[in-house]
């Protein structure tokens, strides 16, 4: 990858911001075999949702990041992550018990707004130009870049990122 200073050029930063984080990611997320494939990531390999989404719409426009999202990640770790497997414990309990569901749901949408905040600092990193690089041309494969990134080794894993990386490609 070749680097440019660190700051983002300001053509870049708008084309950003036009197409904001949060917006790509539900686009993405809702296509044909992501969420499975995002999911199996997070289930399987520890991988979070949140910052493979992230690395995808960087990758989108021609970006990656050297960055370690250190405080979107400690976000997850004391926020998001809890809340989710508080969600999770309460599926068997939620079948049985309305009140049980309405509080699952409840928890389903604390976790989605807490996910989204996550998001909008993963986009705050990127739009500061913080550890931002320019992909060369023609630009690697995403599966090849998270591979390093995210320390995917086993093949299971690394289907379901070209899956998303399919996706992806469709954009």
């Amino acid at each position: 990858m070749t680097h440019d200073s660190t700051e983002l050029p300001s053509a870049l930063r708008d084309r950003l911001q036009q197409a904001p984080l949060w917006e790509f990611a539900m686009a993405l997320y809702g296509r044909e075999g992501v969420e499975a494939a995002c999911l199996a990531l997070q289930d399987e390999a520890g991988i979070d949702v949140c910052e493979l989404l992230w690395h995808c719409w960087l990758h989108h426009h021609g970006l990656a990041c050297n960055a370690r999202p250190d405080e979107a990640r400690r976000w997850q770790r004391d926020v998001t992550a809890p809340l989710r497997r508080l969600r999770r414990a309460l599926k068997p309990e939620a079948l049985e018990h309305e009140g049980v569901a309405e509080l699952r749901r409840t928890l389903q949408q604390a976790e989605l707004q807490a996910e989204r905040e996550t998001l909008s600092r993963l986009e705050r990193l990127a739009l500061s130009g913080s550890g931002i690089c320019r992909l060369p041309t023609p630009p690697p494969r995403l599966a090849d870049i998270l591979v390093g990134r995210l320390q995917l080794l086993q093949k299971p894993h690394l289907s379901a990122l070209r899956a998303l990386e399919r996706q992806l490609d469709r954009s």
